[in-house]
C-alpha cells in the first residue's frame, strides 16, 4: 500500500511519554499502516513522527480524529475537527462529556465514545 492509499488519523493530545495513552495511540496506529498525525502544543515529534500544534495544520485530508485531552479542551478542538471536515471523532475514556457529545453532534460529527485502539484490534497493554 503506498502513502496516498493510507487510512489517516489525527491523534489530539499525542505524548511523547509512552505510558501515555496519547502515545501508545501513536504507536497503534502506526503499526496497523495508518498515517498518524501526533496533534500536540509541547513537542516537535512523537514516536519519529512530526508533530502539529492544530488539525488545521495537517496537509491534505484526515479522516479519523481522536482524542486524548480533557473534555474542556476537546470541546475547543471539535469546531478545528470540523472544519478540517473529519466527520468520526474517538471520544477516548476520560475525554468524554455531556457537553463534548452535545457540540459534536451539533457540529455533524459522528463522535464514537470508545477508545480507539481497542477499535483497531490492539490492547493499549500490547503496544
Amino acid at each position: 500500500m503506498n502513502e496516498s492509499e493510507k487510512k489517516t488519523i489525527a491523534i489530539i493530545g499525542a505524548s511523547t511519554n509512552r505510558e501515555k495513552y496519547g502515545n501508545k495511540a501513536v504507536r497503534a496506529y502506526a503499526k496497523q499502516g495508518y498515517r498518524v498525525y501526533p496533534v500536540t502544543p509541547n513537542a516537535a515529534e512523537v514516536e519519529g513522527l512530526p508533530t502539529y500544534k492544530s488539525v488545521r495544520d495537517i496537509p491534505g485530508d484526515v479522516e479519523i480524529a481522536s482524542l486524548y485531552v480533557p473534555p474542556q479542551v476537546g470541546i475547543r478542538v471539535l469546531d478545528e475537527i470540523a472544519s478540517k471536515k473529519i466527520r468520526e471523532v474517538f471520544v477516548n475514556p476520560g475525554a468524554e462529556s455531556d457537553e463534548l457529545i452535545e457540540r459534536a453532534r451539533e457540529l455533524g460529527l459522528r463522535a464514537i465514545v470508545a477508545c480507539s485502539i481497542l477499535a483497531i484490534g490492539m490492547t493499549p497493554e500490547e503496544v
